[in-house]
């Protein structure tokens, strides 16, 4: 569950609440900016794997440097920018392994295409080709560098699995249940969809989240999947 806001108790509130109901809570940038660690760990506190969705972006010995940060609030999965580069991919990778030592290391996944972009947003940005080439091309990088998987539109799941293989761990965000809006999304699919073509982890926010009630929402969306 994606919770996207700035305040502790809610989303302490959606976490502790949604606890039987959904896998882990995904908390980002607006969360982090607005109350750092601390509020991570006070919304942990109520048990649920962490997926740390800070999407890092800079010189490797930065990113390694954040990684090794990180681990202190004990993420299940964390990211960055598979265009940020094979440096920087293999630094992440190795200083979450190191950082680990023993016991067992986060997920490193690679965002590969943001899902709110079209083919004609990457033309405005200077990259011409199709969407589904240039995630091909992240997810294939991700792999050599070392990382787990990528965060990729379900609409990209098969071209990756024929690339990468099936125990390459596939995170498909932009989840929008048929009886939900589609908000800022646009490379969207259902729950369903999403798990029948291959994905291992789905980020659904703003559907559960926003719901007048929001345990009723997730337990009708795992009905769908059931």
């Amino acid at each position: 569950m994606a919770i996207d806001t700035t305040d502790v108790d809610r989303a302490r509130g959606l976490a502790a609440g949604l606890a039987g109901a959904v896998g882990g809570v995904k908390l980002g940038k607006e969360f982090f900016t607005a109350n750092g660690p601390d509020g991570v760990k006070r919304v942990t506190e109520t048990g649920l794997p962490l997926f740390l969705d800070l999407k890092f972006h800079d010189i490797p010995n930065t990113v390694a440097g954040a990684m090794r940060a990180a681990m202190p609030l004990n993420p299940f999965m964390v990211n960055v920018h598979a265009s940020g580069g094979p440096a920087m991919m293999a630094a992440a990778a190795e200083a979450l392994t190191e950082a680990a030592g023993n016991g067992p290391r986060p997920l490193l996944l690679g965002v590969t295409v943001l899902t709110s972009l079209s083919d004609d947003d990457l033309v405005q940005i200077g990259i011409d080709t199709k969407i589904k080439e240039q995630v091909a091309r992240l997810a294939r990088l991700a792999q050599a560098s070392g990382l787990d998987g990528v965060v990729c539109s379900a609409h990209e799941i098969k071209i990756i699995r024929s690339i990468c293989g099936p125990d390459f761990v596939l995170v498909a965000p932009g989840i929008r249940p048929e009886w939900s809006v589609k908000d800022d999304q646009k490379r969207v699919v259902t729950p369903r969809d999403a798990i029948d073509l291959g994905a291992d982890y789905l980020v659904i926010g703003r559907p559960i989240t926003q719901a007048d009630d929001s345990v009723e929402a997730a337990r009708r969306i795992a009905d769908d999947l059931g």
